[in-house]
């Protein structure tokens, strides 16, 4: 017979669509709501059932980790499909218990001082590069492409991101200098070099992308205009005439983002513009997924934009303008799992079965983050001044046009 716990529990979750689980003493029960997607999956033993019952925003992942969940006659992304649209519906009474006591520590869970937000890089980014070349693309940009028509290539959406924001940094001269804040392997920062003649200036916590960043900017020729150190945000002793940051936001943590900004506006000139570029939550504040937190981002948060919006203005920056991307970051993440599965077998050489299935798992519950659990990006433009940018934002309209590079 079905754990009759949670045989009731699924009984009370399954809202939409239709679940079939095959349980470890041979039983199969099927769950159903109003119409939707379909899947099934096979518990190996009771010690699964047990965990999935307590906490299953952390224990589904770690069951498939382990191979004691796994999908039946439907892909992992068809499974997860299923369970995260329920979630968004009716989530399990023990996770609404866990999801408030994480609520109730997250200053704690995000309390990224120096030495833990090394740490806390160090635990994703300093993998081996050779798994990233595996799936992102050339350029190596790991945070959301753009798609204007959603008919672009992985490489299109990534190169029409970058031109996007060099737009909204509004580099309407040479030898402007830029801030690079989380530069990652360099790619934005040589883009701004090459393309639009600006002094960039790139900053990580992550060895591994220094290391490489620095290579591919001697590699380019671009030594002189791009440059990248290993440097906390705090830290930052100059003052630049813009600054970005793409895919840091996230590592900051709520209790220090009135630092993050306020340094931020100390390294702005006063006439400088920032762009901030961030992966957000429709639904409000919120808390991270215990499994995300755990394995794949320790200390990493997606905050609602009240959040943010509400410490730029104790900061004293001026918010020129917001854009909200919705689906772009699921069309990017969907590129990144096909090329992650053809590519699995050389990534299971590198590391192993487990890391593979793990990230599969990240991968697959990211992008449905952003399909179906309220997860977006968006981009801030802030500055000190009022008239720091032109009055109409026609400016931004200028995607794919280059500034002459300063000899």
């Amino acid at each position: 017979m079905a754990p009759v716990l949670l045989d009731r529990a699924f009984a009370h979750f399954i809202t939409s669509g239709r679940l079939e689980v095959y349980y470890p003493d041979g039983d199969r029960r099927s769950y159903a709501g109003r119409p939707g997607p379909q899947a099934a999956m096979r518990l190996a033993d009771a010690a699964t059932a047990r965990a999935l019952l307590l906490d299953p925003a952390l224990k589904v992942g770690e069951a498939y980790m382990a191979g004691t969940l796994c999908p039946v006659g439907c892909t992992l992304y068809e499974l997860m499909h299923v369970l995260m649209r329920n979630v968004m519906e009716r989530s399990p009474a023990g996770e609404r218990v866990f999801s408030t006591l994480r609520y109730m520590a997250r200053s704690w869970l995000q309390d990224n001082t120096r030495g833990r937000a090394r740490r806390n890089v160090a635990h994703h980014y300093d993998l081996d590069s050779t798994l990233y070349r595996h799936f992102l693309d050339e350029d190596m940009q790991y945070s959301c492409g753009y798609f204007p028509t959603g008919h672009e290539t992985l490489a299109e959406a990534q190169a029409a991101k970058k031109h996007h924001l060099a737009a909204k940094l509004h580099l309407h001269r040479p030898g402007m200098s830029v801030l690079d804040v989380g530069c990652g392997w360099g790619g934005l920062g040589l883009t701004l070099a090459r393309d639009y003649g600006a002094h960039v200036t790139g900053i990580t916590l992550s060895r591994e992308q220094l290391h490489i960043a620095q290579n591919r900017a001697r590699a380019a020729g671009l030594e002189s205009r791009a440059r990248f150190e290993l440097l906390d945000y705090r830290t930052v002793a100059r003052q630049y005439d813009r600054i970005i940051s793409v895919g840091m936001f996230e590592h900051v943590g709520v209790a220090h983002y009135p630092a993050f900004f306020a340094a931020m506006r100390r390294a702005l000139r006063p006439d400088g513009v920032m762009v901030l570029h961030a992966i957000g939550r429709r639904e409000g504040p919120g808390v991270t997924n215990p499994w995300i937190d755990r394995y794949i981002f320790p200390g990493g948060y997606s905050p609602a934009v009240s959040e943010v919006v509400g410490a730029v203005e104790r900061t004293g920056l001026w918010l020129a303008d917001c854009e909200i991307w919705r689906l772009h970051y699921a069309r990017t993440i969907a590129h990144w799992r096909t090329r992650f599965a053809a590519r699995r077998a050389q990534i299971a050489r590198l590391y192993d079965e487990r890391f593979c299935r793990m990230f599969e798992f990240y991968l697959v519950v990211s992008e449905l983050a952003f399909r179906v659990q309220g997860h977006m990006n968006f981009q801030l433009t802030l500055s000190r001044e009022i008239d720091a940018l032109p009055l109409a934002r026609d400016y931004m309209m200028t995607r794919g046009q280059r500034v002459e590079s300063a000899a």
